[in-house]
Order: C-alpha cells, then sequence, then structure tokens
C-alpha cells in the first residue's frame, strides 16, 4: 500500500476545501471495507455548506459519492474482496433489517450505521460493506471514460433521479414535470423516460442543461419558475397538470410549484432535501395529492436495475460530469458547481 498516509478533501471553512495529508484508513469493525478511489465527485448537496447554509465542523473529510478497488475487507464481509470494482453508494444499507428488505436501504435501520464520508480522497473506509457496496464486473480499465463516468453516478445522483421517479409512481405513458435542472434532475428525467413517462417537461432555466434535458429525454421545456411556471405546465397539459412531479430541489418555491404543477391523484415525489421546517398540507387533502420520497435506496436500484441498465448502455447518466478535475483540484472544482460553470465536477483520483 505504500506509505500510510494519503490525500484527503477537508472543509476549512465557507468557500474554501483543501486537501491534506491524513492517515490511511483502517478496518474499525467487522462489517468494512477500505477502498482506492478510483474516481469521484462534488454533489450539490456539498454546496450547502460550501455555500455556509449549512454547517460543517472545519476539517471534516468530504464527499459521499465514489467507485474504485476494494483494498482490505472486515472479516464479516464476504460478499466483496480485495480487488473488486465496486460503487461506493452514500447509503450504507445492512441488507437484512425491516427498511432494507422493504427496499428503503436509504433509511437503514442499522444502530451501527454511520455513513462513512470522505469520499474525496484517495481511500476511504465504507461501513456495512458486505451488503451495500454494489460489485461490477471486471476492472476500471475493462471501460471507457464514458462508462466510468456513468457508473461513478450511481453512487448518488442517478439513484436519488430515480428515487424521485420511483416513489411519483411514474409509469407508462404519463406526463412528468422535473422540478430542477442540476445532476438529480437530469438524472430525474432518464429515470422518467426509463419508467415510460411520454411527456417529460423539465423546469430548466440554463441553456446547457436544457440541451443534456432534451438528450436525456425530455420533451418540454419550461424556463419559467412559480406562478409563470404553473401557468406553462397547465398550458401544455390542457389544463390537467401532470400525472407526477419530481422535485429535485428543495426549496419552498419548488415544492410549492411541484404541488400545484399536479392534477388530482397525482404523486410529488422529492429527493430535494427540504430547506424550510413546516409545510402546510391541507392543500394536499383537497386535491387527493401524494407527497412522498425521501433518501434514496441506492444499493436497493443499483442491484435490481440500474446498474444493468448502464452497462448495456440503455441510460447515460455519466454525461451530467461537464468538467473534470484532478483530486489536487478540489478547489477549482467546488467553485466550477458553485458559480454552475459545470454541472457536475468530476475528480480523477486513480488509475
Amino acid at each position: 500500500m505504500g506509505s500510510m498516509s494519503m490525500k484527503a478533501a477537508k472543509f476549512v471553512k465557507p468557500g474554501r476545501i483543501e486537501l491534506e495529508e491524513a492517515p490511511m484508513p483502517t478496518i474499525g469493525k467487522p462489517g468494512d471495507a477500505v477502498i482506492r478511489v478510483v474516481r469521484a465527485c462534488v454533489c450539490g448537496s456539498d454546496l450547502w455548506w460550501y455555500r455556509g447554509i449549512s454547517s460543517m465542523p472545519s476539517g471534516s473529510h468530504v464527499g459521499h459519492e465514489a467507485i474504485g478497488l476494494v483494498e482490505k475487507v472486515g472479516s464479516d464481509v464476504t460478499h466483496v474482496k480485495p480487488g473488486d470494482f465496486v460503487i461506493a453508494p452514500f447509503t450504507h444499507g445492512c441488507g437484512h433489517c425491516a427498511a432494507c428488505r422493504a427496499g428503503f436501504d436509504g433509511d437503514c435501520l442499522d444502530p451501527n450505521r454511520q455513513g462513512s464520508g470522505g469520499y474525496q480522497s484517495e481511500y476511504l473506509r465504507f461501513t456495512n460493506a458486505d451488503w451495500a457496496l454494489v460489485q461490477i464486473p471486471g476492472q476500471p480499465e475493462d471501460y471507457s471514460d464514458d462508462m466510468l463516468d456513468s457508473l461513478l453516478t450511481l453512487s448518488d445522483v442517478m439513484a436519488t433521479g430515480y428515487h424521485a421517479a420511483a416513489t411519483a409512481q411514474v409509469k407508462e405513458g404519463d406526463t412528468v414535470v422535473v422540478m430542477g435542472d442540476g445532476a438529480v434532475g437530469l438524472c430525474g428525467v432518464i429515470a422518467a423516460k426509463l419508467r415510460g413517462a411520454e411527456r417529460i417537461i423539465a423546469m430548466s432555466r440554463h441553456e446547457d442543461r436544457q440541451k443534456l434535458a432534451r438528450e436525456f429525454g425530455a420533451t418540454d421545456i419550461v424556463p419559467e419558475r412559480g406562478e409563470a411556471a404553473i401557468e406553462q405546465v397547465m398550458a401544455l397539459t390542457d389544463g390537467a397538470g401532470a400525472d407526477a412531479v419530481l422535485e429535485c430541489v428543495g426549496t419552498e418555491l419548488s415544492t410549492e410549484t411541484a404541488i400545484r404543477a399536479t392534477r388530482p391523484g397525482a404523486v410529488v415525489g422529492r429527493v430535494g432535501v427540504p430547506q424550510q421546517v413546516s409545510m402546510d398540507t391541507s392543500k394536499l387533502f383537497w386535491r387527493n395529492i401524494g407527497l412522498r420520497g425521501g433518501i434514496a435506496a441506492v444499493t436497493t436500484y443499483d442491484k435490481h436495475l440500474l446498474l444493468d441498465q448502464v452497462l448495456k448502455g440503455g441510460i447515460q447518466p455519466g454525461k451530467v460530469f461537464t468538467e473534470r478535475f484532478a483530486l489536487d483540484h478540489i478547489q477549482e472544482a467546488y467553485e466550477a458547481m458553485d458559480q454552475r460553470t459545470a454541472i457536475k465536477s468530476l475528480l480523477l483520483v486513480s488509475e
């Protein structure tokens, strides 16, 4: 393994991320694995503490999306072994509690489960490795650059976009509205298409994102927000509203718009972490609107559907990575997303 230290990204203060020499992660519990990171990336949710909207202790190791090679495993890990190429989801489901068995591994009930952060580094410790890690056939060198990008999205954004579509119960022939044109919203467009939606209305006001939304299957683009956006959706749906709405932002305005863009009886699938504390749900009652969603079941979706779709070329979510950076340029990777010059920043960590 060479030296006993590695480079890891740490949060210094809002607007500042630095690489530091950190101790090499070790197996702390029998269910752990140590993974050598091949590729990682920056998530929209990383921007909250980067922008100082949410708090993060200075010195914290950051990042929660990666693909890599298993280096070591704890004694309880039998499904993956050193040398295996894996997706490291941000969720760490145990696979056998009531939540995991029901297909909600993002809400795993294992009392010892703690998400291991620090994926934006050369190595990471991954808890609940036996079930939660998703094995990729072969080795990184077996795959094209584009395919590696798509595999990386399966650690979070593609599964999260899919969760929005699954919880909104998108089905064959539906008209779907997607709120949010970041990587998750764009993956929501892919997911709606995958589930058979006939019309996909992407709410986006940025040209680069509109273009990608169309490539992924959006049939209509609505750049307006708020009241004007709802009017547009109603005009596109003969005044009825959408069969399903994917809420991939989390702000009050976005959630409010999502609810009002529905037809009676529709479900809003939300994956944007709610920014407001309370919500008046009585509006939902009068129109039979369902509000569902939460933390994605990454391992479940990857194993059942998404990995296979990526491997056979059915979906190409890796296109959300529009800029790439070496790990040494982590600060620029964050700046590119903060300033919207990148839809999502890719970090090339090792070969």
